[in-house]
């Protein structure tokens, strides 16, 4: 488990662009940082073109440090469900390809197991009329997105994609997890 210090821990998650899936766990109580960036790919220091053109493998993912003490794993993951899609495979919405697949990157064993029970409760629940199709593999890489897909939202909030696709996933997450903001 990667640790910030003794009291943080990881995860590694990607639902579509990490433009969206960073927004909003900025806003979660209990999470420190989250970094955008890439995992899953075959090649070291993709670049975002690189990682866009489908061939390196990577998703877009967010590394998310938390305490463990405010939000536990199974909550990150929660939220994580709510705020897209887990049963397009290989897209979110207009994004297409295998690096906005839904994928959960686990950096140990109860992190892999909380994944998978959380899966089969969203399934046994029938939360969603299709299958979830959401990855669930061990974090292997992680690579540090380009400075400038950092903090997107807050830095680029009146650009028309912020408007149109991250807005609404934020203002979903503020009303179904009021008491979890910041």
């Amino acid at each position: 488990m990667i640790q910030a210090n003794n009291k943080k821990e990881v995860a590694t998650l990607g639902g579509g662009c990490f433009w969206c899936i960073e927004a909003v766990f900025e806003e979660l109580k209990g999470v420190t940082k989250v970094e955008s960036g890439y995992s899953g790919g075959k090649i070291d220091n993709p670049t975002y073109r690189e990682v866009c053109s489908g061939l390196t493998g990577h998703a877009e993912v967010v590394r998310i440090f938390f305490d463990p003490a405010i939000v536990s794993y199974k909550e990150i993951l929660s939220v994580f469900f709510s705020v897209h899609d887990p049963t397009t495979l290989n897209r979110q919405g207009a994004d297409v390809g295998t690096q906005y697949r839904s994928v959960i990157f686990y950096h140990d064993e109860k992190q892999k197991q909380e994944a998978e029970e959380v899966i089969q409760e969203l399934k046994k629940q029938k939360v969603y009329q299709k299958p979830v199709v959401t990855e669930v593999s061990p974090a292997e890489g992680f690579f540090v997105a380009e400075d400038a897909h950092q903090n997107y939202f807050e830095n680029n909030s009146n650009q028309p994609y912020c408007q149109v696709v991250i807005n609404p996933k934020l203002k979903k997450f503020r009303e179904q997890f009021e008491e979890k903001l910041k």
